[in-house]
């Protein structure tokens, strides 16, 4: 091939791109109202471990060091980070049309107008910041339980430095940890960029509107799958390939999926749920204490302290 015959291609090939960008509009992200990059989130996510997990996460923390003036520089870095954040996709959800203004704009309703020079998404995405970080705390309390229900709950645990550096199981709960907040304050599209970054780098699938209690630790964790409105109770234990899924999707008149309701299973406290066991439906409740083997397929409520074995 010429080098001439392969430019006709290009430029061949240039009109047709142009033109499914065109047509298919809804693939694209033009201008200036762009979303943050996957790369801005990642970075973003960094930070936010790094005030869990001070040392194990971003730079080191020198002995000796005043934690106030570090911590203060971090929390302001990430204020920022996460403010612009917000305000881009804040602004872009409602440019495009989406129903994500409906979800976050009761939580600023109560806002003065915005100071000059700033639109009403940075003063809400302002407002949503510092609601969120004052939850930090909580959340590194919640991350001091999960660590401990994994090295109690793992024989081949050595260490609490182990199980920060190396369980994928903690990766991914201490991201929902810091994503679900985001999920309950309304803020769209952030906290399931989270929570899918965590599914990409551990294999575990926690949609960012679950609710978990304390102690839960997923061991090995490969395959597992939590829906978005599952419940999750206190000191839960579950292993690799568990799915705590829909039963089926009902439609509305026009065919499309009815959104919301309870779709998703409820587990009680102390239940422990083995490998490649699937658990189904928002009618389905496992309670406390029950134990559910490997492979077996739930569809039905489940009596406290129960066993449930596969025959």
């Amino acid at each position: 091939m010429t080098d001439e015959e392969r430019g006709g291609r290009l430029r061949d090939l240039t009109r047709e791109m142009v033109s499914s960008y065109r047509e298919l509009g809804g693939l694209n992200r033009l201008g200036k109202e762009n979303l943050p990059s996957q790369e801005a989130i990642v970075q973003l996510l960094e930070e936010l471990l790094a005030l869990v997990y001070p040392g194990y996460h971003g730079a080191p923390v020198p002995r000796g060091a005043d934690l106030e003036l570090q911590m203060g520089g971090r929390l302001d870095n990430v204020s920022r980070q996460l403010a612009g954040v917000l305000a881009d996709i804040l602004r872009f959800c409602h440019r495009q049309g989406s129903r994500c203004e409906e979800l976050w704009a009761p939580a600023v309703a109560d806002l003065p107008g915005p100071a000059s020079g700033d639109d009403r998404y940075t003063v809400a995405a302002r407002r949503l910041t510092l609601e969120y970080l004052a939850g930090l705390p909580a959340i590194r309390r919640l991350a001091d339980l999960d660590v401990r229900a994994a090295f109690e709950g793992d024989p081949a645990a050595t260490s609490w430095e182990e199980i920060i550096l190396c369980y994928p199981g903690v990766y991914a709960v201490t991201v929902h940890r810091l994503a679900h907040p985001l999920q309950e304050l309304g803020v769209p599209l952030l906290p399931r960029m989270m929570s899918e970054w965590a599914h990409r780098q551990t294999g575990i699938d926690i949609h960012p509107g679950a609710r978990i209690g304390g102690s839960f630790f997923i061991d090995h964790g490969t395959g597992v799958v939590i829906g978005e409105t599952t419940r999750i109770g206190e000191r839960v234990k579950l292993y690799q390939g568990v799915t705590l899924g829909a039963l089926s999707f009902p439609r509305n008149a026009d065919g499309t999926l009815v959104k919301g309701g309870q779709r998703h299973p409820t587990i009680g406290d102390g239940v422990t749920i083995y490998a490649s066991a699937t658990i189904l439906g928002g009618e389905t409740v496992i309670g406390a204490g029950a134990v559910i083997g490997g492979g077996v397929w739930i569809t039905a409520p489940v009596a406290a302290g129960a066993r449930i074995l596969k025959s």
